[in-house]
Protein backbone atom coordinates (compact mmCIF):
# COMPACT_ATOMS: atom_id res chain seq x y z
CA UNK A 1 0.00 0.00 0.00
CA UNK A 2 1.24 3.50 -0.80
CA UNK A 3 0.52 4.67 2.75
CA UNK A 4 2.68 2.01 4.42
CA UNK A 5 3.85 4.02 7.41
CA UNK A 6 7.58 3.62 6.92
CA UNK A 7 7.18 4.84 3.33
CA UNK A 8 5.38 8.04 4.29
CA UNK A 9 7.18 11.35 4.28
CA UNK A 10 6.17 13.79 7.03
CA UNK A 11 7.37 17.34 7.45
CA UNK A 12 8.77 18.27 10.89
CA UNK A 13 5.58 20.22 11.56
CA UNK A 14 3.45 17.18 10.76
CA UNK A 15 5.61 14.97 12.99
CA UNK A 16 5.19 17.43 15.86
CA UNK A 17 1.43 17.21 15.35
CA UNK A 18 1.66 13.40 15.34
CA UNK A 19 3.49 13.44 18.70
CA UNK A 20 0.87 15.75 20.19
CA UNK A 21 -2.01 13.66 18.85
CA UNK A 22 -0.42 10.49 20.23
CA UNK A 23 -0.23 12.06 23.68
CA UNK A 24 -3.84 13.25 23.47
CA UNK A 25 -4.91 9.73 22.59
CA UNK A 26 -3.48 8.42 25.87
CA UNK A 27 -0.16 7.03 24.59
CA UNK A 28 2.62 7.43 27.17
CA UNK A 29 5.07 9.85 25.54
CA UNK A 30 7.90 8.72 27.80
CA UNK A 31 7.36 5.13 26.68
CA UNK A 32 7.90 6.35 23.12
CA UNK A 33 11.16 8.00 24.20
CA UNK A 34 12.24 4.76 25.85
CA UNK A 35 11.72 2.84 22.63
CA UNK A 36 13.53 5.51 20.63
CA UNK A 37 16.53 5.45 22.95
CA UNK A 38 16.64 1.66 22.91
CA UNK A 39 16.63 1.71 19.10
CA UNK A 40 19.59 4.10 19.06
CA UNK A 41 21.54 1.92 21.47
CA UNK A 42 20.75 -1.20 19.45
CA UNK A 43 22.04 0.49 16.29
CA UNK A 44 25.36 1.29 17.94
CA UNK A 45 25.78 -2.23 19.34
CA UNK A 46 24.87 -3.84 16.04
CA UNK A 47 27.07 -1.75 13.76
CA UNK A 48 29.95 -0.71 16.04
CA UNK A 49 30.60 -3.66 18.37
CA UNK A 50 34.24 -2.64 18.89
CA UNK A 51 33.28 0.70 20.44
CA UNK A 52 35.51 1.80 23.32
CA UNK A 53 33.42 4.80 24.37
CA UNK A 54 29.99 6.05 23.41
CA UNK A 55 30.12 9.85 23.44
CA UNK A 56 26.49 11.00 23.65
CA UNK A 57 26.01 14.63 22.68
CA UNK A 58 22.66 15.79 24.06
CA UNK A 59 20.62 18.83 23.15
CA UNK A 60 18.11 20.88 25.14
CA UNK A 61 14.94 19.12 23.93
CA UNK A 62 13.46 15.68 23.45
CA UNK A 63 16.23 14.73 21.05
CA UNK A 64 18.57 15.06 24.02
CA UNK A 65 16.17 12.93 26.04
CA UNK A 66 16.48 10.17 23.45
CA UNK A 67 20.25 10.44 23.92
CA UNK A 68 20.02 9.98 27.71
CA UNK A 69 17.87 6.88 27.26
CA UNK A 70 20.32 5.47 24.71
CA UNK A 71 23.21 6.16 27.11
CA UNK A 72 21.48 4.22 29.89
CA UNK A 73 20.83 1.20 27.64
CA UNK A 74 24.44 1.22 26.43
CA UNK A 75 25.79 1.42 29.98
CA UNK A 76 23.65 -1.57 30.99
CA UNK A 77 25.15 -3.42 28.00
CA UNK A 78 28.64 -2.79 29.29
CA UNK A 79 29.67 0.08 27.03
CA UNK A 80 31.64 2.95 28.52
CA UNK A 81 29.43 6.02 28.18
CA UNK A 82 30.00 9.73 28.62
CA UNK A 83 27.35 12.41 28.12
CA UNK A 84 28.09 15.91 26.87
CA UNK A 85 25.22 18.37 27.21
CA UNK A 86 24.47 21.56 25.26
CA UNK A 87 23.40 24.02 27.95
CA UNK A 88 22.56 23.22 31.54
CA UNK A 89 21.16 19.72 32.17
CA UNK A 90 18.95 21.22 34.88
CA UNK A 91 17.06 23.16 32.22
CA UNK A 92 15.72 20.04 30.55
CA UNK A 93 11.94 19.70 30.86
CA UNK A 94 9.26 17.05 30.61
CA UNK A 95 10.25 13.69 29.19
CA UNK A 96 13.82 14.87 28.55
CA UNK A 97 14.24 15.74 32.24
CA UNK A 98 12.81 12.37 33.23
CA UNK A 99 15.28 10.63 30.90
CA UNK A 100 18.14 12.61 32.45
CA UNK A 101 17.04 11.61 35.95
CA UNK A 102 16.78 7.94 34.94
CA UNK A 103 20.53 7.84 34.35
CA UNK A 104 22.25 9.79 37.14
CA UNK A 105 25.79 10.11 35.89
CA UNK A 106 28.31 12.89 35.46
CA UNK A 107 27.31 15.15 32.57
CA UNK A 108 29.96 17.34 30.97
CA UNK A 109 29.43 20.46 28.89
CA UNK A 110 29.35 19.96 25.14
CA UNK A 111 32.37 22.19 24.58
CA UNK A 112 34.53 19.86 26.69
CA UNK A 113 34.14 16.88 24.35
CA UNK A 114 37.42 15.85 22.73
CA UNK A 115 37.15 12.90 20.33
CA UNK A 116 39.52 10.00 20.77
CA UNK A 117 40.24 6.75 19.03
CA UNK A 118 37.55 4.13 19.66
CA UNK A 119 34.76 6.66 20.15
CA UNK A 120 31.36 6.40 18.56
CA UNK A 121 29.45 9.68 18.73
CA UNK A 122 25.69 9.71 19.23
CA UNK A 123 24.48 13.05 17.91
CA UNK A 124 21.34 13.80 19.92
CA UNK A 125 21.65 17.59 19.90
CA UNK A 126 18.97 18.72 17.45
CA UNK A 127 16.33 16.78 15.56
CA UNK A 128 14.34 17.35 12.39
CA UNK A 129 12.68 20.50 13.68
CA UNK A 130 15.80 22.67 13.48
CA UNK A 131 14.97 25.84 11.52
CA UNK A 132 17.80 28.17 12.56
CA UNK A 133 21.56 28.26 12.36
CA UNK A 134 23.34 26.11 14.91
CA UNK A 135 25.04 28.08 17.74
CA UNK A 136 28.79 28.57 17.87
CA UNK A 137 29.46 25.86 20.47
CA UNK A 138 27.68 23.29 18.29
CA UNK A 139 29.62 24.42 15.20
CA UNK A 140 32.81 23.96 17.17
CA UNK A 141 31.78 20.45 18.24
CA UNK A 142 30.93 19.57 14.63
CA UNK A 143 34.38 20.71 13.51
CA UNK A 144 36.15 18.72 16.23
CA UNK A 145 34.22 15.54 15.47
CA UNK A 146 34.61 15.93 11.70
CA UNK A 147 38.34 16.45 12.06
CA UNK A 148 38.74 13.34 14.21
CA UNK A 149 36.96 11.03 11.76
CA UNK A 150 35.12 9.08 14.48
CA UNK A 151 31.86 7.30 13.55
CA UNK A 152 28.62 9.22 14.14
CA UNK A 153 25.08 7.98 14.74
CA UNK A 154 22.59 10.81 14.26
CA UNK A 155 19.28 10.82 16.10
CA UNK A 156 16.43 11.77 13.75
CA UNK A 157 18.69 13.91 11.52
CA UNK A 158 22.31 15.03 11.74
CA UNK A 159 22.35 18.19 13.85
CA UNK A 160 22.51 21.19 11.58
CA UNK A 161 20.33 19.69 8.82
CA UNK A 162 16.93 21.32 8.28
CA UNK A 163 14.32 18.57 8.37
CA UNK A 164 12.06 20.27 5.85
CA UNK A 165 14.57 21.39 3.24
CA UNK A 166 17.64 19.21 3.77
CA UNK A 167 19.77 22.34 3.84
CA UNK A 168 22.63 22.91 6.27
CA UNK A 169 22.10 25.51 8.95
CA UNK A 170 25.66 26.93 8.98
CA UNK A 171 27.25 23.54 9.89
CA UNK A 172 26.15 19.93 10.21
CA UNK A 173 27.44 16.52 11.22
CA UNK A 174 28.12 14.01 8.46
CA UNK A 175 26.72 10.85 10.01
CA UNK A 176 27.62 7.25 9.23
CA UNK A 177 24.11 6.23 10.21
CA UNK A 178 20.91 8.07 11.05
CA UNK A 179 18.15 6.64 13.22
CA UNK A 180 14.70 8.17 12.82
CA UNK A 181 11.28 7.14 14.10
CA UNK A 182 8.02 6.11 12.42
CA UNK A 183 8.52 8.04 9.14
CA UNK A 184 11.16 9.82 7.13
CA UNK A 185 11.27 13.60 6.71
CA UNK A 186 11.97 15.55 3.50
CA UNK A 187 15.42 16.41 4.86
CA UNK A 188 16.34 12.73 4.72
CA UNK A 189 15.87 12.75 0.92
CA UNK A 190 16.80 16.28 -0.15
CA UNK A 191 20.41 17.24 -0.70
CA UNK A 192 22.70 17.75 1.06
CA UNK A 193 20.75 16.18 3.94
CA UNK A 194 20.46 12.85 2.14
CA UNK A 195 24.22 12.55 1.85
CA UNK A 196 24.87 13.73 5.41
CA UNK A 197 22.52 11.10 6.87
CA UNK A 198 24.65 8.15 5.76
CA UNK A 199 22.67 4.91 6.10
CA UNK A 200 19.12 5.67 7.24
CA UNK A 201 17.09 3.41 9.55
CA UNK A 202 13.42 4.01 10.36
CA UNK A 203 12.20 2.47 13.64
CA UNK A 204 8.60 1.88 14.65
CA UNK A 205 8.28 3.10 18.23
CA UNK A 206 4.57 2.38 18.56
CA UNK A 207 2.56 5.33 17.26
CA UNK A 208 -0.53 3.92 15.49
CA UNK A 209 -0.70 4.41 11.74
CA UNK A 210 -4.15 5.96 11.99
CA UNK A 211 -2.70 8.88 13.97
CA UNK A 212 0.14 9.40 11.51
CA UNK A 213 -2.13 9.29 8.49
CA UNK A 214 -4.56 11.70 10.14
CA UNK A 215 -1.84 14.32 10.66
CA UNK A 216 -0.31 14.07 7.19
CA UNK A 217 -1.62 17.20 5.48
CA UNK A 218 0.93 18.01 2.80
CA UNK A 219 1.14 16.04 -0.44
CA UNK A 220 4.89 15.43 -0.27
CA UNK A 221 6.26 11.96 -1.01
CA UNK A 222 9.17 10.03 -2.42
CA UNK A 223 8.79 9.49 -6.16
CA UNK A 224 8.04 5.90 -7.11
CA UNK A 225 5.74 3.74 -9.26
CA UNK A 226 3.10 3.38 -6.56
CA UNK A 227 2.41 7.11 -6.88
CA UNK A 228 1.51 7.13 -10.60
CA UNK A 229 1.33 3.55 -11.90
CA UNK A 230 -2.47 3.72 -12.31
CA UNK A 231 -2.10 6.73 -14.64
CA UNK A 232 0.17 4.90 -17.09
CA UNK A 233 -1.30 3.57 -20.34
CA UNK A 234 -2.53 0.01 -20.31
CA UNK A 235 -0.81 -2.62 -22.43
CA UNK A 236 -3.98 -4.08 -23.88
CA UNK A 237 -3.80 -6.10 -27.09
CA UNK A 238 -6.22 -3.82 -28.93
CA UNK A 239 -3.93 -0.90 -29.61
CA UNK A 240 -2.13 0.72 -32.52
CA UNK A 241 0.47 3.39 -33.08
CA UNK A 242 -1.97 6.31 -32.98
CA UNK A 243 -3.51 5.11 -29.74
CA UNK A 244 0.00 5.18 -28.28
CA UNK A 245 0.32 8.81 -29.30
CA UNK A 246 2.33 10.95 -31.68
CA UNK A 247 5.29 12.81 -30.20
CA UNK A 248 7.02 15.64 -32.04
CA UNK A 249 10.52 16.82 -31.11
CA UNK A 250 11.82 20.05 -32.60
CA UNK A 251 15.33 20.01 -33.99
CA UNK A 252 17.82 22.83 -33.98
CA UNK A 253 19.55 24.15 -37.08
CA UNK A 254 22.18 22.19 -38.99
CA UNK A 255 25.10 21.11 -36.75
CA UNK A 256 22.77 21.33 -33.71
CA UNK A 257 20.58 18.32 -34.32
CA UNK A 258 21.94 15.64 -31.99
CA UNK A 259 20.02 16.71 -28.89
CA UNK A 260 16.68 16.40 -30.68
CA UNK A 261 17.54 12.93 -31.96
CA UNK A 262 18.45 11.71 -28.48
CA UNK A 263 15.20 13.12 -27.15
CA UNK A 264 13.22 11.52 -29.98
CA UNK A 265 14.88 8.12 -29.53
CA UNK A 266 14.10 8.21 -25.81
CA UNK A 267 10.48 9.03 -26.64
CA UNK A 268 10.24 6.07 -28.99
CA UNK A 269 11.80 3.73 -26.42
CA UNK A 270 9.43 5.08 -23.74
CA UNK A 271 6.42 3.88 -25.70
CA UNK A 272 5.20 6.64 -28.02
CA UNK A 273 3.52 5.09 -31.05
CA UNK A 274 4.98 7.59 -33.49
CA UNK A 275 7.84 10.04 -33.09
CA UNK A 276 8.63 12.80 -35.56
CA UNK A 277 11.50 15.25 -35.60
CA UNK A 278 10.39 18.62 -36.94
CA UNK A 279 13.46 20.28 -38.43
CA UNK A 280 14.29 23.52 -40.21
CA UNK A 281 15.14 23.19 -43.89
CA UNK A 282 18.90 23.38 -43.37
CA UNK A 283 18.80 20.49 -40.87
CA UNK A 284 16.61 18.06 -42.82
CA UNK A 285 19.43 16.26 -44.62
CA UNK A 286 21.58 15.96 -41.52
CA UNK A 287 18.71 14.46 -39.53
CA UNK A 288 17.67 12.17 -42.39
CA UNK A 289 21.12 10.63 -42.45
CA UNK A 290 20.67 9.39 -38.88
CA UNK A 291 16.96 8.45 -38.71
CA UNK A 292 15.18 5.17 -39.40
CA UNK A 293 12.23 4.45 -37.09
CA UNK A 294 11.85 8.15 -36.28
CA UNK A 295 10.06 10.22 -38.92
CA UNK A 296 11.12 13.63 -40.20
CA UNK A 297 9.06 16.67 -41.14
CA UNK A 298 10.40 20.01 -42.38
CA UNK A 299 9.20 23.02 -40.37
CA UNK A 300 10.94 26.27 -41.18
CA UNK A 301 8.80 28.87 -39.43
CA UNK A 302 5.70 29.59 -37.36
CA UNK A 303 3.41 29.67 -40.40
CA UNK A 304 4.48 26.18 -41.43
CA UNK A 305 3.99 24.95 -37.88
CA UNK A 306 0.49 26.38 -37.60
CA UNK A 307 -0.46 24.79 -40.91
CA UNK A 308 0.85 21.40 -39.73
CA UNK A 309 -1.12 21.67 -36.50
CA UNK A 310 -4.35 21.15 -38.44
CA UNK A 311 -3.51 17.46 -37.92
CA UNK A 312 -5.16 16.81 -34.54
CA UNK A 313 -3.18 13.61 -34.07
CA UNK A 314 -0.10 15.70 -33.27
CA UNK A 315 -0.61 15.45 -29.54
CA UNK A 316 2.57 16.32 -27.64
CA UNK A 317 5.69 18.32 -28.41
CA UNK A 318 9.19 18.66 -26.98
CA UNK A 319 10.84 22.00 -27.62
CA UNK A 320 14.24 23.07 -26.42
CA UNK A 321 17.01 20.49 -26.94
CA UNK A 322 19.47 22.18 -29.32
CA UNK A 323 16.72 24.46 -30.63
CA UNK A 324 18.35 27.82 -29.99
CA UNK A 325 17.35 30.67 -27.71
CA UNK A 326 15.23 33.51 -28.99
CA UNK A 327 12.15 34.82 -30.70
CA UNK A 328 11.58 31.74 -32.88
CA UNK A 329 11.22 29.55 -29.79
CA UNK A 330 8.74 32.00 -28.26
CA UNK A 331 6.65 32.08 -31.45
CA UNK A 332 6.60 28.29 -31.66
CA UNK A 333 5.47 28.00 -28.03
CA UNK A 334 2.65 30.46 -28.73
CA UNK A 335 1.51 28.27 -31.62
CA UNK A 336 1.57 25.20 -29.36
CA UNK A 337 -0.37 26.71 -26.46
CA UNK A 338 -3.37 24.42 -27.01
CA UNK A 339 -1.25 21.24 -27.19
CA UNK A 340 0.78 19.30 -24.64
CA UNK A 341 4.32 20.59 -24.37
CA UNK A 342 7.58 19.70 -22.63
CA UNK A 343 9.71 22.84 -22.55
CA UNK A 344 13.37 22.19 -21.89
CA UNK A 345 16.82 23.77 -22.24
CA UNK A 346 16.81 26.53 -24.90
CA UNK A 347 13.03 26.63 -24.76
CA UNK A 348 13.17 27.65 -21.11
CA UNK A 349 15.95 30.18 -21.60
CA UNK A 350 13.98 31.84 -24.41
CA UNK A 351 11.54 33.17 -21.80
CA UNK A 352 14.08 34.43 -19.26
CA UNK A 353 13.18 38.08 -19.91
CA UNK A 354 9.41 37.50 -20.08
CA UNK A 355 8.40 34.40 -18.11
CA UNK A 356 4.83 35.64 -17.63
CA UNK A 357 4.43 35.58 -21.40
CA UNK A 358 4.95 31.81 -21.18
CA UNK A 359 2.78 31.22 -18.14
CA UNK A 360 -0.18 33.17 -19.55
CA UNK A 361 -0.45 30.85 -22.55
CA UNK A 362 -1.17 27.65 -20.62
CA UNK A 363 -4.26 28.20 -18.50
CA UNK A 364 -6.85 25.55 -17.73
CA UNK A 365 -5.97 21.90 -17.16
CA UNK A 366 -2.17 21.60 -16.84
CA UNK A 367 -0.59 20.43 -20.11
CA UNK A 368 2.83 22.05 -19.80
CA UNK A 369 5.94 20.49 -18.25
CA UNK A 370 8.96 22.67 -17.46
CA UNK A 371 12.28 20.94 -16.74
CA UNK A 372 14.67 23.58 -15.33
CA UNK A 373 18.00 22.96 -13.70
CA UNK A 374 19.12 25.40 -11.01
CA UNK A 375 20.22 28.15 -13.39
CA UNK A 376 17.14 27.90 -15.61
CA UNK A 377 14.88 27.89 -12.57
CA UNK A 378 16.49 31.14 -11.41
CA UNK A 379 15.92 32.74 -14.80
CA UNK A 380 12.22 31.80 -14.96
CA UNK A 381 11.40 32.32 -11.27
CA UNK A 382 14.00 34.82 -9.98
CA UNK A 383 12.07 35.91 -6.89
CA UNK A 384 11.25 32.35 -5.84
CA UNK A 385 14.82 31.20 -6.43
CA UNK A 386 16.19 34.07 -4.33
CA UNK A 387 13.94 33.37 -1.34
CA UNK A 388 16.33 31.82 1.18
CA UNK A 389 13.46 30.97 3.54
CA UNK A 390 12.12 28.43 1.03
CA UNK A 391 13.53 24.96 0.45
CA UNK A 392 13.54 23.12 -2.86
CA UNK A 393 10.10 21.58 -2.37
CA UNK A 394 8.46 24.89 -1.50
CA UNK A 395 10.18 26.60 -4.43
CA UNK A 396 9.08 23.91 -6.89
CA UNK A 397 5.48 24.04 -5.64
CA UNK A 398 5.37 27.83 -5.83
CA UNK A 399 6.75 27.71 -9.37
CA UNK A 400 4.22 25.06 -10.42
CA UNK A 401 1.33 27.14 -9.09
CA UNK A 402 2.57 30.28 -10.85
CA UNK A 403 3.20 28.60 -14.20
CA UNK A 404 0.19 26.25 -14.05
CA UNK A 405 2.65 23.58 -15.07
CA UNK A 406 4.33 20.46 -13.80
CA UNK A 407 7.81 21.49 -12.69
CA UNK A 408 10.79 19.13 -12.84
CA UNK A 409 13.32 21.00 -10.70
CA UNK A 410 16.37 19.02 -11.65
CA UNK A 411 19.40 18.05 -9.61
CA UNK A 412 20.73 15.17 -7.53
CA UNK A 413 17.46 15.47 -5.59
CA UNK A 414 15.07 16.28 -8.45
CA UNK A 415 11.70 17.54 -7.18
CA UNK A 416 8.59 17.14 -9.33
CA UNK A 417 5.77 19.53 -8.40
CA UNK A 418 2.17 20.04 -9.51
CA UNK A 419 0.03 23.19 -9.44
CA UNK A 420 -2.29 21.41 -6.98
CA UNK A 421 0.47 21.19 -4.35
CA UNK A 422 1.73 17.66 -4.83
CA UNK A 423 5.50 17.29 -4.76
CA UNK A 424 7.62 14.16 -5.15
CA UNK A 425 11.33 13.84 -4.39
CA UNK A 426 13.23 11.53 -6.72
CA UNK A 427 15.91 9.25 -5.24
CA UNK A 428 16.71 6.56 -7.84
CA UNK A 429 19.03 8.56 -10.10
CA UNK A 430 22.70 7.52 -10.12
CA UNK A 431 25.34 10.24 -9.98
CA UNK A 432 26.62 9.36 -13.46
CA UNK A 433 23.42 10.78 -14.98
CA UNK A 434 25.13 14.16 -14.67
CA UNK A 435 26.39 14.16 -18.25
CA UNK A 436 25.76 16.22 -21.38
CA UNK A 437 22.51 15.27 -23.11
CA UNK A 438 20.97 13.50 -20.13
CA UNK A 439 18.27 16.17 -19.86
CA UNK A 440 17.41 15.80 -23.55
CA UNK A 441 16.67 12.12 -22.93
CA UNK A 442 14.49 13.00 -19.93
CA UNK A 443 12.44 15.47 -21.99
CA UNK A 444 11.76 12.78 -24.58
CA UNK A 445 10.61 10.26 -21.98
CA UNK A 446 8.19 12.73 -20.40
CA UNK A 447 6.91 13.75 -23.81
CA UNK A 448 6.25 10.13 -24.77
CA UNK A 449 4.20 9.55 -21.65
CA UNK A 450 2.13 12.67 -22.25
CA UNK A 451 1.60 11.59 -25.87
CA UNK A 452 0.10 8.35 -24.52
CA UNK A 453 -2.41 10.31 -22.46
CA UNK A 454 -0.67 10.45 -19.08
CA UNK A 455 -1.46 13.73 -17.26
CA UNK A 456 1.36 16.25 -17.08
CA UNK A 457 2.37 15.79 -13.44
CA UNK A 458 2.21 12.00 -13.50
CA UNK A 459 4.10 11.94 -16.81
CA UNK A 460 6.80 14.16 -15.30
CA UNK A 461 7.12 12.04 -12.16
CA UNK A 462 7.11 8.74 -14.05
CA UNK A 463 9.54 10.13 -16.62
CA UNK A 464 12.04 11.19 -13.98
CA UNK A 465 11.87 7.73 -12.40
CA UNK A 466 12.27 5.95 -15.76
CA UNK A 467 15.24 8.19 -16.51
CA UNK A 468 16.89 7.07 -13.26
CA UNK A 469 16.21 3.41 -14.04
CA UNK A 470 17.71 3.82 -17.50
CA UNK A 471 20.80 5.38 -15.92
CA UNK A 472 21.21 2.40 -13.62
CA UNK A 473 20.93 0.00 -16.55
CA UNK A 474 23.41 1.97 -18.65
CA UNK A 475 25.93 2.02 -15.82
CA UNK A 476 28.77 4.25 -14.79
CA UNK A 477 30.50 6.05 -17.64
CA UNK A 478 27.34 6.30 -19.72
CA UNK A 479 26.85 8.82 -22.50
CA UNK A 480 23.47 10.28 -23.41
CA UNK A 481 23.39 8.02 -26.46
CA UNK A 482 23.82 5.00 -24.17
CA UNK A 483 21.14 6.32 -21.87
CA UNK A 484 18.54 6.69 -24.61
CA UNK A 485 18.97 3.05 -25.64
CA UNK A 486 18.33 1.87 -22.07
CA UNK A 487 14.91 3.55 -21.69
CA UNK A 488 12.11 1.05 -21.04
CA UNK A 489 8.36 1.50 -20.51
CA UNK A 490 7.16 0.66 -17.02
Amino acid sequence: MIDEISELLLTPEEMTAVDAAATRSGIDSYALMERAGAAIAATLLRHFPAVLRAAVLCGPGNNGGDGYVAARHLAVSGVAVEIFQLGEPARLKGDAARARDSFPTMVRPLESYQPRSGDVVIDAIFGAGLARDVPADVRDAIERVSGAGVPIIAVDLPSGVDGRSGSVRSAAFAANRTVTFMTRKPGHLLMPGRELCGELEVFDIGIPGRIIRAEKKQQIAENGPQRWRDALPSRGLETHKYKRGHLVVFSGEATKTGAARMSAMAGLKAGAGLVTIAAPDDAVDENAAHLTAIMLHPIEDEAALRDWLHDARLHTFVLGPGFGVGEKARRFVAALSERHLVLDADGLSSFKSAPDELFSKFSGKPRLVLTPHEGEFGRLFPDIAADTAMGKIDKARAAAARANAAIVYKGADTVIASPDGRAYINTNAPVWLATAGSGDVLAGIIGALMAQGVPAFEAAAAGVYMHGEAGMRAGEGLTAEDLATQVRPL
